[in-house]
């Protein structure tokens, strides 16, 4: 009887016909290409792909060109980890809110800067890592992580002013830019802000243009840059016709807003406009605007901040100023990654924009 051997089966060779790279497999499955493809597809050496990948200067333009052409058109993705073991970087960035855990949620500003961040951070290949450190036990947490060097970098959202976060950033040498001015540390971390003390004065403008007179504010704590800047354009627009009495101050919750406004109309009556400044506090100030029967905006006009999705769900449909919350994300993820490759700090400010609706 003839014993029949069975033959193995050939590998399938596939080639890119934008390089004439070939990749093979044993099951017929295209591989991934390696760094000697892209190495072949430039025309230059494999140590000569490295340097270009990991960032090396030892390169000429014209063969770092060749490199990130062949790159692109063999499909070639970097392993991380291998990366990470040349590099002495952990190639990723963290997101570090230094709130309570519950406003990740409840305040729709931090979740779009969020999710603006993580898709900036993406595009560069980029994974972001979610840090929340709102009380001390999260803060020691969060620092010696941050301390052994699992990020290459902090984007460090709503600092107070004071906040021991900042700190120890610092401390630790930690590339860092913030969301919003880092007041008392102006000249040591790069930020990206929006213009609050500009807003301020638009939003302030405008109810003062509808021909109200007697307008108040609810301001953000003292010790962030919103609270601050905003407060300040308020006072820029009415010069001589502030009033201390018409300003008092809430904590960017929707319940502190409430309070705020219902202790302005039992003091000060006669008040026709208000200036809140975030539209999650503005919610709280229509609720007790409507408790007190007070019409929006026919015996009140009411104007907010932020633009971030509430506004235009509340009744009536609330006047705000607009941040940019897209750029801004996607100018803190440039800047750190400057940083990070040892670039000095900068300085993004970027314009509000007023948005009118029915409220004021």
């Amino acid at each position: 009887m003839t014993q029949t051997r069975s033959r193995p089966s050939p590998s399938r060779r596939t080639v890119n016909t934008l390089t004439g790279v070939e990749s093979a497999s044993e099951d017929g499955r295209s591989r991934r290409p390696t760094i000697r493809d892209v190495a072949a597809a430039a025309g230059v050496s494999r140590g000569t792909v490295s340097r270009v990948i990991n960032g090396g200067h030892w390169v000429s333009p014209d063969a770092r060109s060749a490199v990130e052409e062949a790159i692109r058109t063999t499909g070639y993705r970097a392993n991380p980890h291998a990366r990470s073991l040349v590099t002495g970087r952990a190639n990723s960035i963290a997101f570090l809110l230094t709130e309570e855990q519950h406003l990740l949620f409840e305040d729709p500003n931090f979740s779009l800067l969020l999710r603006g961040a993580t898709h900036a951070a993406a595009q560069r290949e980029m994974p972001m890592v979610l840090l929340v450190a709102g009380t001390p036990e999260e803060r020691r947490r969060v620092a010696q992580y941050l301390e052994a060097g699992h990020v290459d970098g902090v984007l460090l959202i709503s600092s107070h002013r004071g906040n021991p976060m900042m700190a120890e950033l610092l401390r630790h040498g930690i590339p860092t830019v913030a969301c919003g001015v880092p007041l008392g540390y102006e000249g040591k971390v790069g930020y990206v802000a929006a213009d609050d003390r500009s807003g301020g004065r638009a939003m302030t403008q405008h109810l003062w243009d509808t021909g109200r007179r007697h307008i108040a504010t609810i301001t953000g704590p003292m010790d962030t840059p919103g609270g601050v800047l905003r407060l300040e354009g308020y006072r820029d627009v009415l010069g001589d016709d502030y009033d201390p009495e018409l300003v008092v101050h809430g904590d960017y919750s929707r319940e502190s807003a409430r309070l705020a406004m219902a202790g302005l109309i039992e003091r000060r009556p006669d008040v026709d406009a208000v200036f809140v400044h975030s539209d999650l506090m503005a919610a709280g100030a229509l609720v007790a605007l409507q408790a007190a029967g007070r019409s929006v905006p026919g015996d009140v006009a009411v104007g907010g901040f932020d633009d971030s999705g509430v506004a235009a769900q509340l009744h009536p449909p609330l006047t705000t100023m607009r941040q940019p919350y897209e750029r801004i994300s996607a100018e803190m993820v440039r800047l750190l990654l400057e940083v990070v490759e040892g670039q000095e700090p900068a300085a993004i400010t970027l314009p509000t924009s007023l948005v009118v609706r029915e409220s004021a």
